[in-house]
């Protein structure tokens, strides 16, 4: 057996500076993400470290494919989910390949994401597509909807975070007015705060993704007028 880690013989990296999982086996339903970009919640590689901190808890662990720009060659990204399945992720957040997409080539993005859910799938595992809808117009939005719903993906998410911005209420309520109820949506960007959230809710999200997580949680709702 590899050992974990790297998925390929390859020994778990020591914790990098920002990777902090302290606290967060201690709130409800919460996933850490690691990101595949420094500067964010860490580095695709440090999967395996996560979970084994955050083993017997109920947060899950989650990280991304195709991060962020989506281009990669559909081997590479299936490769790539293959070890973060293998290091102990329970939910991938996969770029959508934007450039196939905007190209017309449906058929391709389409295969693309069926193969990762029935990946997931086999281990149990939950596909979340990243659309980018800032870079997509409704009619584009709709139909990389479609494509997310027919591969019988878990989840459409609007954002990587790293385009010109994040999720928008429009966004989030046009994604809920085409999708069926089996395909749940995921805001992700420029959600910092609990009245964002719960707006974003209202739209129809069925979660949120922000770095701003263990504040919204905290944060004290604003007193209502007596």
């Amino acid at each position: 057996a590899e050992p974990a880690g790297g998925g390929a013989g390859h020994p778990a990296p020591a914790a990098p500076r920002g990777l902090r999982c302290q606290g967060l086996p201690r709130m409800p339903a919460m996933r850490v993400l690691v990101s595949g970009s420094a500067g964010r919640v860490g580095r695709a590689i440090y999967v395996a470290l996560a979970a084994a901190r955050l083993a017997g808890s109920a947060v899950k662990v989650g990280t991304v494919i195709g991060f962020p720009l989506g281009y990669a060659a559909a081997s590479a990204k299936f490769k790539e989910a293959e070890v973060a399945l293998y290091d102990g992720a329970d939910e991938l957040d996969m770029v959508m390949n934007i450039s196939a997409f905007k190209s017309g080539n449906y058929a391709a993005v389409q295969a693309e994401i069926c193969d990762l859910t029935e990946l997931c799938h086999m281990q149990e595992a939950t596909l979340k597509v990243i659309i980018e809808t800032a870079l997509l117009n409704d009619e584009e939005i709709t139909k990389a909807a479609q494509l997310c719903a027919e591969a019988e993906a878990d989840f459409v998410k609007t954002s990587t975070g790293f385009s010109t911005r994040g999720a928008s209420f429009e966004d989030v309520r046009l994604l809920r007015k085409v999708l069926p109820d089996t395909v749940r949506i995921k805001a992700s960007g420029s959600i910092r705060s609990r009245a964002a959230a719960l707006a974003m809710v209202e739209a129809g999200a069925d979660r949120i993704g922000s770095s701003n997580s263990l504040a919204l949680i905290t944060e004290e709702d604003e007193p209502t007028a007596a």
